[in-house]
C-alpha cells in the first residue's frame, strides 16, 4: 500500500530479484493509496487525532485500500519507531506466504488504523526516511533472496555472516 506505486519493483525487478520475478517465485501487486481518497484532489492526508504537528495518512482511506485486498496476510506498517529488523526476522517474513506492506509517508500514519488492522511496525534502522517505500523494497530483497531458487546455491543462506556457526 503506497502513494508511489510507480517505485516497485524498481531495483528487485533486476539481477536475481529480477529473474526470480519474471519465474513467478514471487510476485507483488502495488496498490495506490490514493485511488480509494473519494474527494476530487484525492486528499490522503490530514491533521493527527488528538493533535500534534504535521499531517499524517488518513485512516479511512488506508483501510479502503487494504480492505480491497482479497488476502492482506500478515499486515506490516514500515516505521523508524518500530522493531529493528533483523536477519531471524527476515527469515520468518520469507516463509509467509501473503504480506501487506504499509508505506507510510508525511509524519506517518493515523494510528487507528494500524490498531483496528493489528499492524506490526517493522524499522530496517534507526534514522528516518522521506517515506516507507524505500525501506519496503529493502525488506522484500532481503526476504526474496531467502526463497527456494532464488540465489541458485540453497547453501548460500546458511552460510552466511548473521546465521549461526553449524558444526
Amino acid at each position: 500500500l503506497t502513494l508511489f506505486p510507480e517505485m516497485f519493483p524498481g531495483v528487485l525487478g533486476h539481477s536475481l530479484a529480477g529473474k526470480a520475478l519474471a519465474r513467478g517465485d514471487w510476485s507483488f501487486k502495488a496498490v495506490n493509496i490514493r485511488d480509494f481518497a473519494a474527494d476530487t484532489h484525492k486528499t490522503v492526508d490530514d491533521t493527527p487525532y488528538g493533535g500534534g504537528a504535521g499531517l499524517v495518512m488518513r485512516p479511512d482511506i488506508i483501510e479502503r485500500a487494504l480492505l480491497s485486498l482479497e488476502n492482506p496476510g500478515r499486515k506490516i506498517y514500515l516505521s523508524p519507531r518500530g522493531k529493528v529488523l533483523n536477519q531471524a526476522l527476515v527469515k520468518e517474513l520469507s516463509a509467509t506466504p501473503e504480506i501487506t506492506l504499509l508505506c507510510g509517508r508525511y509524519e506517518g500514519v493515523d494510528q487507528r488504523v494500524l490498531e483496528a488492522y493489528n499492524f506490526e511496525e517493522l524499522s530496517i534502522g534507526d534514522y528516518v526516511l522521506s517515506g516507507g517505500e524505500p525501506a519496503a523494497l529493502i525488506l522484500m530483497d532481503a526476504c526474496i533472496r531467502l526463497l527456494p531458487g532464488v540465489m541458485g546455491n540453497e547453501a548460500t543462506p546458511e552460510e552466511e555472516s548473521f546465521e549461526p556457526a553449524t558444526g
